[in-house]
């Protein structure tokens, strides 16, 4: 409740879990095929244009969940999140991704609406994607790395200075972006 003033049996601790997924009914390039049916890529790929497939869909889960605060009243608490995707690997640049972190409100005295957190996160190029780089790689004529897995890390911290206005500097690093294949231009 809003009002924990109030309570008086403790609730447990807040939390929020979801689960769901879309379905798209319209087209999308497949990173697998060409248009006469060839490996994209491949040494017999002409054309160089992507099939195009009808549909794609992803399922997703999310996990917040709150594991501490010293009582009823208190505004500090800490808190845990995850968050999974999951899709076609065909016709989508990623495959999955996961992310999680732990954050830490009110971490100073004085400092109830401030949040410092920590997360993690990674990645995965689609196999459709990692073949597409293959077939590249097969031909000679302009060999590429085959795309992996892209892990990040993110240091933040978020501080009310006014109950109008809130600043929330932030770090992030990426290992191996787009998967370990670097951009040449």
């Amino acid at each position: 409740p809003d009002d924990m003033s109030k309570v008086t049996k403790d609730p447990g601790l807040p939390g929020v879990y979801k689960l769901g997924g879309f379905y798209d009914t319209g087209r999308f390039p497949d990173y697998r095929y060409n248009r006469s049916g060839q490996a994209l890529g491949g040494p017999d790929d002409s054309t160089g244009l992507p099939r195009w497939d009808r549909g794609n869909w992803m399922v997703y889960g999310i996990v917040d969940q709150m594991l501490w605060r010293p009582s009823l009243q208190s505004a500090q608490s800490v808190g845990v999140f995850a968050r999974a995707t999951g899709n076609g690997g065909d016709r989508n640049m990623i495959s999955y991704a996961v992310d999680a972190g732990v954050n830490l409100k009110a971490p100073f005295k004085g400092r109830d609406n401030d949040t410092v957190g920590v997360g993690w996160g990674l990645g995965r190029a689609s196999y459709g994607q990692r073949q597409y780089n293959r077939n590249v790689n097969s031909t000679g004529t302009s060999p590429t790395l085959t795309q992996g897995t892209e892990n990040h890390l993110e240091v933040t911290y978020q501080a009310q200075i006014m109950p109008w206005w809130v600043m929330q500097p932030d770090f992030q690093y990426i290992w191996k972006p787009s998967g370990g294949v670097y951009d040449s231009r």
